[in-house]
């Protein structure tokens, strides 16, 4: 197979996968890969059946196809394939949670030398890179790299990656537990879809009506919320998109919890793990077992949340993240006090005050945990993140962590 017949097999695919053939266009992909002899050609459908995998969900096939567009990027020798390919298994890694695999390949990107795509793609390792250290519940390095991803937004007006950014910028608020910010920011990302994305995949306006759900649970706004997931998950199921099916069938799961319907929150719980373990979300599971933990709490069958605790504990510690850990300790200490379990009561106290270090959720200022409630938050330049009435109250000049100045808000 010739360069201008890959070319036209190549878009062949994308014609099918954008009317939703999926299945259609891998076959097309596959034989591409199989005949052709064009070395541009084949990574290119490399990174086509990479991006297919990751929206289907079959993340350790994504990760196969990154591995090989890498040793095609090598033979090419070419600096700018190489980026984008190391980048694709970044975001591979990234969906399988394997976090610090993804921040080293993330790393490795920044670190080539004069590629013309790093203009393009530097803010998408940025993206993936601050993913990752949510993941990990490093807090700070995450905002810092979500800020330098904006930058590279507004600076090559790239609206598809600002949205995807406010998306995560959602998620990282609705963890802390600055609910305001945490609908801003989704709020956000629908506007740029509203405003700029005629011609973009409906995924980016499911992926901000999701996080607009999950910020309007928080806050309360029950109806609001289950609007917005149904809008999400209709999308997704018209796109095949079984990861954020998942997402939806967590978040419908919540608004049920918080509804007091725990009977049909429990078979949302068990779709959403279903889907969960399929793809290989960890991270996911872990929150859906502090939803089902959370459900059998308010059904006093306690044996049975420290059951859900302890298969999440497992999987929060395998992944690192601290915030799920810091959760379930929480959880665990709220059970065992009422049973008058006095030493695990205590374990469970000191591994909380650890994760809260270990993930610096406190404020510089008031010594205050940050995450324990609804607050308003302010992050300074250096992304260290306090209590809005905190900095207001002293009027500090400089950040009272790192002692760098404060003179200029922080740009999120």
């Amino acid at each position: 197979m010739g360069q201008d017949q890959t070319k036209q097999q190549i878009e062949k695919g994308l014609q099918l996968y954008q009317s939703n053939h999926t299945e259609k266009a891998l076959q097309v992909w596959m034989k591409v890969l199989e005949k052709s002899s064009d070395l541009v050609g084949r990574f290119r459908v490399l990174g086509c059946l990479v991006t297919a995998h990751s929206e289907m969900g079959r993340y350790k096939e994504m990760l196969k196809f990154a591995v090989v567009q890498i040793d095609t990027a090598r033979e090419l020798e070419d600096a700018n394939f190489l980026l984008e390919s190391y980048l694709n298994l970044a975001r591979s890694n990234e969906k399988l949670c394997e976090f610090h695999k993804t921040i080293s390949y993330c790393k490795t990107c920044l670190g080539l030398p004069g590629t013309r795509a790093a203009a393009q793609l530097g803010g998408q390792v940025s993206l993936s890179m601050g993913n990752a250290f949510l993941g990990l519940s490093l807090f700070q390095k995450a905002l810092e790299s979500f800020e330098k991803a904006l930058r590279y937004a507004h600076n090559n007006d790239d609206a598809m990656l600002e949205c995807r950014v406010c998306c995560s910028l959602g998620s990282f608020y609705a963890q802390v537990k600055d609910y305001e910010k945490a609908l801003f920011f989704p709020c956000k990302a629908a506007e740029l879809v509203n405003d700029y994305g005629k011609g973009w995949s409906l995924k980016y306006r499911a992926m901000s009506q999701y996080h607009m759900a999950v910020a309007y649970r928080l806050l309360g706004h029950l109806g609001s919320a289950m609007e917005c997931c149904e809008e999400s998950m209709k999308i997704a199921l018209q796109h095949g998109d079984r990861p954020l099916q998942a997402l939806c069938l967590l978040c419908f799961a919540d608004i049920h919890r918080s509804r007091g319907d725990l009977q049909t929150a429990f078979p949302r719980y068990d779709s959403a793990m279903s889907i969960m373990t399929e793809i290989g979300n960890r991270l996911g599971q872990v929150q859906v077992l502090l939803g089902v933990a959370k459900c059998w709490v308010a059904r006093k069958a306690l044996d049975k949340a420290l059951d859900a605790i302890e298969r999440a504990q497992d999987l929060a510690e395998e992944v690192g993240n601290k915030l799920g850990q810091l959760k379930l300790h929480c959880l665990s200490e709220g059970i065992y006090r009422s049973k008058g379990l006095q030493r695990e009561l205590r374990a469970h106290v000191v591994r909380f005050h650890e994760c809260v270090e270990e993930t610096e959720l406190y404020c510089g200022l008031c010594g205050e945990s940050i995450g324990e409630r609804n607050s308003r938050l302010q992050a300074l330049p250096c992304s260290h993140i306090f209590h809005l009435r905190c900095l207001q109250n002293n009027g500090t000049r400089s950040c009272p962590n790192c002692r760098r100045s404060s003179m200029k808000p922080g740009f999120v």
